[in-house]
């Protein structure tokens, strides 16, 4: 009986879309253990179907995949800082791979010497933003910012997905790029992202976690990326179809991260 109800690979296919489709929005691990699941999840359906006299899809298709597992429980972000000055894509890695990540920054009226950080984040993230600020305030001539406006303007950091935990050490060039992008009303290029973590002396330091942001990146649509002169090494050992499409700009300096980044 159970040999009648069986499906075999002539039964039901995987489109390659639909394969796709699964693991963007139905999984969230570096490996493939989520993958076998919910494929497996599909084939129980089908068999059900079967059994019970239905149709059922013999090749699945992106369209099929939400009445065979249901609403999908994974977001992907995607690139998009609608041109609003202030708004920088990081890229940030995680258990379950890279990701990207948004930082905004924005002016609130004070007296030029409030930091206020929201979303969640760790006690290294809330370092970078402090030092971010204090670079920011001791080169604003350099970055072309008005002395009297961070005179006049405190500075809030937010960080989407608040319920999200975020902490490591790669965001301060984005950080930096934030404020900047905020005190100079230039928003940042479109297409753009960056990651690297930055001294008190402005020097781009190396990150790790380079693969999965860059199939983090190519995934939300990045065409460029930013990152320290010494994660040039990193690049060149990753096989040439991940970073296919992409450009990469190899600072030394955070002045380097804002002219190449600011429109």
């Amino acid at each position: 009986m159970l040999r009648e109800f069986s499906l075999t690979e002539s039964d039901v296919k995987f489109s390659v879309a639909a394969l796709n489709g699964i693991i963007d929005n139905y999984t969230a691990e570096s490996g493939v253990r989520q993958l076998q699941k919910r494929m497996a999840a599909v084939m129980r359906k089908c068999v059900l179907a079967k059994v019970s006299g239905r149709e059922f899809p013999r090749e699945v298709l992106p369209e099929h995949l939400r009445g065979l597992l249901g609403v999908e429980p994974v977001s992907r972000d995607k690139y998009g800082t609608d041109g609003i000055a202030g708004v920088v894509t990081g890229l940030a890695w995680t258990a379950a791979g890279g990701e990207i990540l948004f930082i905004e920054a924005v002016l609130t009226p004070g007296k030029g010497e409030q930091l206020s950080l929201t979303g969640n984040l760790g006690d290294v993230m809330k370092e970078s933003a402090a030092i971010a600020r204090r670079y920011v305030q001791a080169h604003a001539a350099d970055f072309g910012i008005d002395a009297q406006l961070m005179k006049e303007r405190d500075i809030h950091i937010h960080v989407p997905e608040g319920a999200i935990p975020k902490d490591g050490p790669s965001a301060g060039i984005t950080m930096t790029t934030a404020i900047v992008s905020a005190l100079t009303g230039r928003p940042v290029r479109e297409h753009v992202a960056m990651t690297g973590e930055m001294t008190l002396r402005g020097k781009v330091l190396p990150v790790g976690g380079i693969k999965e942001k860059i199939l983090a990146a190519k995934r939300a649509g990045v065409k460029e990326i930013i990152m320290s002169a010494d994660n040039r090494k990193n690049i060149e050992e990753i096989k040439a179809e991940y970073v296919d499409g992409l450009k990469f700009h190899f600072v030394t300096s955070v002045h380097e991260v804002t002219d190449i980044a600011l429109a």
